[in-house]
């Protein structure tokens, strides 16, 4: 099975967490609540750094290290 796009404006949360589950962390050392939480399939990254106050360019960056690692 091919992962999602990490690009993707659309891509759901837990569709994320699904393909790379070392970004879990990127998000629980800010104390976000996303991994686990009955909203993560209806939201985006960019809606997550909306709601938390994020730089979302940062966040993706941090993100895209912790893909990689």
């Amino acid at each position: 099975m091919r992962r999602p796009d990490f690009n993707d404006p659309d891509l759901p949360l837990t569709q994320l967490f699904d393909a790379w589950p070392a970004v879990a962390p990127v998000f629980l050392a800010r104390r976000m609540l996303c991994p686990g939480c009955p909203i993560a399939p209806f939201h985006t990254i960019t809606d997550a750094c909306a709601e938390y106050g994020l730089d979302e360019a940062a966040f993706r960056a941090d993100l895209r290290h912790a893909m990689t690692d």
